[in-house]
This record gives structure tokens, sequence and C-alpha cells, in this order.
């Protein structure tokens, strides 16, 4: 049994758009719901900047002036489970920074656990829900079947990129009588030849062969925000692409997020899992 101390997080990266608080909002609560305990919706950066009148007059939480406050109340333990796909830098990176630095500055009884990401090997719960997503577009459109283009927001971290792989792989298995083929792709990538594994593009990947006609944009994006949000980054990629070649048509999926129930349901089970439950 989790000490009384014990503060919970829901924590995304954190954005500048005010639909992403809102849904880490929505997920905290369903969270706490299943698990039956308070849950804090806290993103690492960036959200704090977001007006609170955007956000129904509460405004945003970030990581580290959320913990200075939770110290002032008495509270040294957190547990943080990351609404992450994979092992991001700022899980194994700036977050660990972070947390020195407040060990440092004297905060010696601080204790922050964070629990596994999403994806696993052995887990297909979060293909299961793009598959469904898949699905539920190509009944909306009246498809039988439709190229898939998979598409994460790219990453400087080839451990992030194998989660990608994973999950194209066990999206392909799962959508074996709906589908042309599924290929994993990028919204963006850094420059350099050590950044290619990101390939391809998302824009580089539609025109081409396969993909050319229907396409389905399977978003392996958590929640909205500047890249998928209805007029984000991946959109514009689809509508310039669809310009160029007149016979495409490409659809987005929802994101993960959209199935808040099954996203929650991992989420408690990680929660689960670092807490040794």
């Amino acid at each position: 049994m989790a000490a009384a101390d014990e503060v919970i997080i829901l924590m995304d990266n954190g954005s500048l758009r005010a639909e992403a608080t809102l849904q880490l909002r929505v997920l905290a609560d369903a969270l706490a719901a299943s698990l039956k305990k308070p849950v804090w919706p806290v993103s690492l950066l960036h959200s704090s900047k977001l007006d609170p009148a955007d956000l129904g007059g509460n405004p945003a939480q970030t990581l580290v002036p959320f913990m200075r406050g939770q110290r002032a109340l008495g509270n040294d333990r957190f547990t943080i489970v990351p609404l992450f796909f994979g092992p991001s830098g700022a899980l194994v990176d700036y977050l660990p920074k972070r947390v020195n630095e407040l060990q440092r500055e004297g905060w010696q009884e601080l204790q922050v656990t964070v629990a596994p990401t999403l994806v696993r090997q052995e887990d297909t719960r979060i293909a299961e829900i793009m598959a469904e997503l898949v699905a539920e577009k190509l009944d909306e459109l009246g498809w039988d079947r439709a190229s898939v283009a998979m598409c994460d927001h790219g990453t400087p971290a080839p451990a992030v990129n194998a989660v990608r792989a994973l999950v194209a792989k066990q999206l392909e298995e799962l959508l074996a009588d709906r589908r042309s083929r599924v290929t994993a792709c990028s919204m963006e990538r850094r420059e350099g030849a050590e950044y290619d594994f990101n390939q391809p593009l998302l824009e580089n990947l539609l025109g081409t062969d396969g993909y050319q006609e229907r396409v389905i944009v399977s978003m392996l994006f958590a929640g909205p925000g500047r890249h998928a949000g209805a007029q984000g980054d991946v959109a514009e990629i689809c509508s310039e692409a669809q310009q160029k070649h007149p016979h495409l048509e490409t659809r987005m999926t929802a994101l993960v997020g959209s199935k808040a129930d099954a996203l929650v349901a991992v989420l408690a089970d990680r929660y689960r899992e670092s807490a040794g439950s």
C-alpha cells in the first residue's frame, strides 16, 4: 500500500495549446477513478505559459514548480505516470537532471519513481487502440481498405524510434484484413545522417508507390497540440501532399487519447507495475 504522502502525477511533455492540457486533466481524472487515488495532471514543460482563461480559470501546472509546491505541504514522495509511448529524452535525460538539481538544493528527502512508458513488446493495447481508430475511419468513409501511414512526431532517440517500429508491426498484424500495407513514418526529423532512422517522413511517403490514392494516416500521438491538432502540422502535410498528387486522398485518424477508457487502463497498469502491485 502506498504511503499517505505519495503524490501521483500523470505527466505529458507539455504544449502551448490549451486542448492538450484539458485532455490531460480528463485522463488524470479517469486514472484517479481507476486507481481510487488522487492523480495530478502536470506537464513537464511549456503548459504554464497558457492563459488560465483558456483552461476554465485553472492554471496549468509544470513539474518542478508543482513539486516545490508539494514540498511546502510536506510531501516528498512522487510517482510519475508518463503519458509517453517510449523512453524519450525528456524522461531519461531531462527529468533525472531536474530531480538531481532539486536534491542538491537541499531536498534530500525527495523520492521520485517513474512508471514504465505505454508501449512494450508483450502488450499490444496501444496498437489495438490505433487499429480501432483506423477501422472507425474506414467505416466512416465507406472504404473497405486503404494503405496506412502510421505517423509519429520523429525523435533523436533510437529507442523511441524502435517503439514506432514495434507499434507499426503490431498494427499491421491487427489490420490484416483492412489495409493494403502499413508503413511507419515521422512528421519531422533532425538534420544529419545519424537521425536517418526517422525515415521516411510523412511528406515524402505520401504520393509514392502504394500511397498514391487512399491513405489513412494513423496518428501515434496521445493528445492534441501544435502537431496533431485539427489544424496541426500533420494535417498541413497531408493537405500539401494532396495538392501535389491529384489522385491522393488522405484521412487522419483520431488520436490515441480519444479512447480514454482503453488508454487509462494501460496507464493504471503502468502505475501498478511501478508500485509493485
